[in-house]
């Protein structure tokens, strides 16, 4: 069988998504016979059905329904490929993907360590709640982060460690105790049993408004204020700060951070080499 391209896959996408050929085609920029003939192709090439069709309706087949999901990925791992390669050609700066609060002070030092040294390039750190999609899709090409999320294919180096803290309302009633377990936690209305989304600052607002209580790792501690008061949990694991990078293709700049970024801390898990499952930043169940 000779290989599918990617404007085939291209063409098949906008059809299963649409149902329609008509509408697939003005989406596409092409005639829509050109559309029902690349279709045809695709289907005599693979020696499958893609869609069921009649003069009413077009249906994916189960076979369609397996190739859209596939599709979707290749085409995503082709942009991702290309945003790689022409960032890899004009490599002027790295693009750090964290999430507002993660390790803080650790990627600021790291920053100010890197800039001074031979061989560095301007570093540009992006905010967002999903650093492994950054990654993934080419957008980022490191992400310090808590270690969480499906880190398979991705090299990481852990950093430190966090105790974990709870978050509290000053006059709450389990905000003057010395330490806290879990199950005190749990019984509370407000509790989340998982980080929230919201930013930092956003989840300070929130806990000292009295909406909710949260965990979150123990440097926080130094950037909360006294609008709200952080009461250690030593009964949750600690969470694992870690870098992570594709590393399956070679760069010297992305290198060097990474060098940087590990000197004084733990050792580096290439990944498929016993990588230890990292506990997330949602605060795991005791």
């Amino acid at each position: 069988m000779s290989r599918v391209e990617t404007r085939e896959l291209e063409c098949f996408v906008a059809v299963a998504e649409e149902l329609h050929f008509g509408r697939a085609a003005e989406r596409l920029g092409v005639a829509q016979p050109l559309t029902s003939r690349t279709i045809a192709r695709l289907e005599r090439r693979l020696g499958v059905r893609l869609f069921e069709r009649t003069s009413r309706r077009v249906e994916l087949t189960a076979a369609g329904r397996v190739l859209l999901s596939e599709s979707r990925r290749a085409l995503d791992a082709v942009d991702a490929a290309v945003r790689r390669t022409q960032r890899a050609a004009r490599r002027r700066r790295l693009v750090v993907a964290t999430r507002a609060g993660t390790g803080s002070g650790l990627l600021a030092g790291t920053l100010r360590a890197y800039e001074g040294l031979p061989g560095a390039v301007a570093v540009e750190v992006v905010f967002t709640p999903d650093q492994v999609a950054a990654l993934r899709t080419g957008a980022a090409d490191l992400a310090l982060m808590c270690g969480r999320g499906e880190l398979d294919g991705l090299a990481r180096a852990e950093l430190t460690r966090e105790s974990s803290v709870a978050l509290l309302p000053p006059g709450h009633r389990l905000a003057g105790r010395a330490a806290l377990t879990h199950a005190d936690l749990a019984g509370e209305a407000a509790y989340r049993d998982h980080r929230p989304d919201e930013s930092l600052d956003q989840i300070v607002e929130l806990v000292s408004y009295g909406r909710l209580i949260a965990v979150v790792g123990a440097s926080a501690a130094d950037r909360i204020g006294d609008s709200v008061a952080a009461v250690p949990v030593p009964d949750l694991p600690d969470t694992r700060v870690v870098l992570a990078w594709r590393d399956d293709t070679p760069d010297a700049a992305r290198a060097l951070f990474v060098r940087t970024a590990t000197v004084g801390y733990a050792h580096r898990f290439p990944a498929g080499e016993g990588a230890p499952a990292l506990p997330g930043c949602d605060p795991p169940s005791a």
